[in-house]
């Protein structure tokens, strides 16, 4: 079934209700919305001659027409490729040329950024400029839904790998189907008029997020100009009744501060769902006390799109429990649509308490990798999707997580992979060796560690290092702190141990960056 039918049901049922919301101010009811979507998918396909299965990528901020321009990629039968609007243009070019994206919608703002991108391409998409006189033009003649098969992709996600170079998890209608009802089941319970703030981005969690609230008649508020800080988020909960938000733990804790130090109004907030990175017992408490039992926690990847585990609301509220703070610590239980193991290197599972590989099947997990039958055979070999995370579980079926083998960063939500900045600094011609690691932060959750072996004679340069990274990656994914040391510590098979240098980190002077 084609995921945009969900909107146009809510449409027939619900049609003045609110859809959507910039800051305080209603954009579209859900009939306008609704004919919006059909209109705009009409004219992907009619004026660009988009066919069925084609790529539509987004490069944009939260903004009203990420919604109509998802909605109506799926109306279309087209596959949706939303694409972190933080990445430097080199990461979106490669993007952009591996799913073949026909077309492009991008906000004003990084217009020059997309322009530089689609420069270099063999074949260059088409650019619409999200409210421009293109996109206005591109709303023709309404068409009918298009049919759509289960596993035909619906969602091109694209989550880095070790390699370095991004990977395309393709999420088919069904996955997103399996999502949303997951979601009714396990996280959260939505009504009509009840509202979703969308102060993360929308090409990850809280644009995944849409699909139960508009299946349930909430309205979609985003923050005037696409983003917003906790006084915002804080100023939209008290306009907008039955509230929830998905946050990374980092927002949250902005959050918490704002309202330990200033009176805040939260009867209208239903629910916060917080996942893409760990949320310390400490700090989960905090929040409880700040906001009362109104926390949810999620746990996926890209490949099982928040899917994996939840810890409940009633969860976090039983306190009578005696392994209470355990739970609270842990990532909660297996989602209804899932089945999940832990299991050692042979894929045997392990006993309640030792820790080993999570593994993960069911309808939520992704048909594959786009364009990469390698990876996909690797990661879904006997029929599980092989996360690289460690975790154990306890009696009851907690999954708590305890390590991630692939040593990915998390910051500020987002995901860093240390070979990707590794890669890019060995480009540097006095660069010998280098390790990244991630380093506790305050804020962030985490931050990056460079250690850096130099060449014979060469003189520490942490400004060259800064300028190599951002000619060619995020800003966010540069590293905070460079160490440059004489050897990185190494086992006898030649391998970096980075656990070494994490306990390195706690007594050496930072060098810069």
């Amino acid at each position: 079934m084609n995921i945009a039918r969900y909107l146009h049901r809510t449409a027939a049922v619900w049609p003045d209700l609110p859809a959507i919301a910039s800051g305080h101010r209603i954009v579209a009811d859900y009939r306008t919305l609704g004919r919006r979507v059909a209109r705009l998918a009409g004219g992907l396909v009619g004026r660009l001659g988009l066919q069925s299965g084609d790529r539509v990528a987004l490069i944009m901020r939260n903004g009203p027409a990420y919604v109509e321009a998802m909605y109506a990629a799926w109306h279309a039968g087209l596959v949706a490729v939303p694409i972190n609007a933080k990445l430097h243009p080199r990461e979106f070019a490669y993007i952009l040329d591996h799913s073949g994206a026909r077309a492009v919608f991008v906000s004003d703002d990084l217009l020059e950024a997309v322009v530089e991108a689609a420069a270099g391409l063999e074949v260059a998409p088409r650019l619409i400029l999200a409210d421009g006189p293109d996109y206005t033009a591109l709303l023709g003649e309404p068409m009918a839904m298009a049919p759509v098969a289960p596993r035909d992709t619906a969602w091109l996600f694209y989550t880095s790998g070790t390699t370095g170079r991004p990977k395309g998890a393709m999420l088919s209608h069904q996955v997103l189907q399996a999502f949303l009802l997951s979601y009714f089941a396990d996280v959260d319970t939505v009504g009509p008029g009840d509202s979703i703030i969308h102060w993360s981005p929308m090409s990850h969690g809280s644009g995944i997020n849409m699909l139960p609230n508009i299946a349930a008649g909430a309205v979609q508020v985003i923050p005037e100009g696409g983003h917003g800080d906790a006084p915002t988020v804080f100023d939209l909960i008290g306009r907008w009744p039955g509230a929830s938000l998905f946050a990374a733990p980092t927002m949250v804790w902005r959050l918490v501060d704002h309202a330990e130090r200033v009176a805040v109004d939260t009867r209208n907030l239903r629910t916060i769902v917080y996942g893409g990175g760990p949320m310390y017992l400490a700090d989960c408490k905090r929040a409880l006390a700040a906001f009362g039992n109104k926390l949810t926690q999620i746990y996926g990847q890209g490949e099982s799109p928040m899917t994996i585990t939840a810890l409940s609301r009633a969860m976090h509220a039983d306190v009578g429990h005696p392994r209470y703070e355990a739970r609270l610590a842990s990532a909660g239980v297996a989602q209804s649509v899932v089945e999940v193991r832990v299991c050692d290197a042979e894929d045997r599972d392990l006993p309640a308490g030792e820790v080993g590989e999570i593994l993960v099947r069911g309808d939520v997990v992704m048909t594959g990798y786009w364009r990469n039958p390698e990876a996909t055979a690797a990661t879904l070999r006997g029929g599980w999707l092989h996360t690289g995370d460690m975790g154990a579980f306890d009696e009851d079926g907690f999954l708590t997580l305890k390590d991630r083998s692939k040593d990915m960063i998390i910051s500020g939500g987002s995901n860093i992979y240390p070979r990707e900045v590794e890669e890019v600094l060995l480009r540097h011609p006095d660069a010998a060796e280098v390790s990244v690691v991630g380093r506790p932060h305050p804020e962030w959750g985490e931050e990056v560690v460079a250690f850096v072996v130099l060449r014979l004679g060469a003189a520490p340069d942490p400004a060259a290092l800064d300028r190599l990274c951002l000619d060619h990656i995020a800003r966010f994914k540069r590293p905070k702190d460079y160490r440059f040391v004489s050897a990185l510590p190494k086992n006898n098979y030649g391998k970096v141990l980075k656990t070494a240098l994490r306990e390195a980190m706690a007594g050496a002077p930072a060098a810069g960056g």
